[in-house]
Parts: C-alpha cells; sequence; structure tokens
C-alpha cells in the first residue's frame, strides 16, 4: 500500500534480518548473569500478557527506568530486549521490562492503558524516580505516557521524571495506508487520539525524543514532529539507524543514558 516502504527498516539496513536473532541472544546472556537479580514473569494484571521482568542493580535502586519494546505493536517481547537494562543498572537504577497484548490481539487504544496499569504496579516495587522509554512502537507507547489525556490517569504515586521516545511514532494515520493495518485496525478516530503528535503534552513531565540519524525519513519526520508539537528537545544519534540506536541504553556513561537519567 502507499506507505508500505516508508515505514519498512530491515531491508535498509545491512544484515537487517540478523537483528531480532542478536538481540534475543544478549538478552538471554543478559539474564544469567543477573542471578537473583533478575525478577522475572511479575505480574500487573490478569491477562496472559500483563507481565514484567524486573532487573535490579547490586544495591539500593536511585530510581525506575521502563522500557517499552517495539515491533510495530505486532512483534517481539520484553525478553528479546533484557540487555538493555545495562546502562541503567550501571548507574544504579532498577530496570523493568513490560509486556503488552499485541495486535490483532488488542487495539492500540487498549495497549497504551495495559501500560499505565504495568507503570502504576511496577512503580510501587521501586522507591525514586520513574522514567519511560521506548523503541518505535514501544517509542509511541512511552510518548502516551506523557500526553495530556493519559499522564493522569498513573495517579499522584508515580514521580514520572523523564519520558524518552526513541525513533518513535508519533503521527499514526499514514499507518492507515499500510498492509500491516490489516493487523492493527486503525481508523481515523483511533489514529488522531492515538498519535502524540497530534494531541497536547501534559504540563510538568520533560520529554527528549531521540533518533537515529540514519533512520529512514519517515522515522525522522515522527521524530521532528512529535519535537515541534511538544516543543521538546530532539537528539538526532549520528549514524545511527533504527535498530542500533537503542545500543546506547546499554552503555551507562554514553549520552543516551544521560540524557534519560539525568
Amino acid at each position: 500500500m502507499r506507505f508500505d516502504d516508508a515505514f519498512a527498516n530491515g531491508k535498509y539496513i545491512p544484515e537487517g534480518g540478523e537483528y531480532p536473532a542478536r538481540w534475543a541472544k544478549a538478552a538471554e546472556a543478559f539474564r544469567r548473569t543477573l542471578g537473583d537479580r533478575a525478577r522475572l514473569g511479575q505480574r500487573y494484571g490478569a491477562g496472559r500478557a500483563h507481565w514484567y521482568d524486573l532487573f535490579l542493580p547490586e544495591s539500593a535502586p536511585s530510581g525506575l527506568m521502563i522500557f517499552i519494546h517495539g515491533g510495530y505493536w505486532m512483534r517481539f517481547g520484553p525478553r528479546d530486549f533484557s540487555h538493555l537494562a545495562a546502562g541503567a543498572l550501571g548507574r544504579g537504577w532498577a530496570a523493568a521490562m513490560p509486556a503488552y497484548t499485541l495486535a490483532p490481539g488488542a487495539r492500540i487504544a487498549a495497549m497504551t492503558r495495559e501500560i499505565v496499569t504495568a507503570i502504576e504496579v511496577i512503580s510501587v516495587e521501586v522507591a525514586g524516580p520513574v522514567v519511560a522509554a521506548g523503541h518505535s512502537a514501544g517509542g509511541h507507547l512511552a510518548a502516551r505516557m506523557a500526553a495530556a489525556d493519559v499522564a493522569p490517569a498513573l495517579g499522584a504515586s508515580v514521580h514520572m521524571s523523564r519520558v524518552m521516545p526513541i525513533s518513535p511514532l508519533s503521527d499514526l494515520r499514514p499507518l492507515i495506508e499500510t498492509t500491516m493495518n490489516d493487523t492493527l485496525h486503525l481508523d481515523m478516530a483511533e489514529a488522531r487520539q492515538e498519535s502524540p503528535a497530534l494531541n497536547p503534552r501534559f504540563p510538568g513531565v520533560p520529554v527528549h525524543v531521540w533518533v537515529g540519524g540514519a533512520e529512514r525519513p519517515a522515522f525522522l519526520d515522527q521524530a521532528r514532529r512529535l519535537g515541534n508539537a511538544w516543543a521538546c528537545p530532539v537528539t538526532v544519534d549520528p549514524g545511527k539507524h533504527h535498530f542500533d540506536v537503542i545500543e546506547g541504553l546499554e552503555d551507562a556513561t554514553g549520552p543516551l543514558i544521560r540524557a534519560l537519567l539525568g
């Protein structure tokens, strides 16, 4: 359909098809290194996908990073990305990675509500500030946590100190004209309501958008559109494409983690 190629990533990235297996292998190895500091399969609700993994630093956590995985709301899960908790743990923060119901099992609006519930539940387990990051479709869900129609639902108990959408989808309307919509079932009303760039940011929640400089033009446009709509900083990470841009989360001293955790 009209926008299929615009949102295609793998075929434009060298060895793009190898990344999912590479991520899963690194994630499994990382979990093994943590021992009992990896608390796997914790529940935040009654649904099949209502679980999360929590990774703890060696001492009392300074705060909580929540990472929301991508995959166009249709693929992957938290355990494909466990290794991305390394940077937060290296800074003394805990990291949690929630699952959510994938399409066609849920509409995107329902996924947003699931992430709200997940953050409410997980934040009870770790004292201190909460930051939310997400990649691609997960970047969309992270951004929704800072939207004026969603952020109040998190409640006063969640101290959301920063939201970082990484290579986010911020305007969902073009996705209606992709073959992905055979699974997502977006209509124009939901696309508008679920598009962070088309809705106001909640006052007082800092947002920092991050995107790879070598990404597809559509993703650069989506990132800048959100930055413009919400008057928030947009960092273009030189040379990074849609798959390796998240690797900065593994580096406790790198610019991505510094921007996220402060």
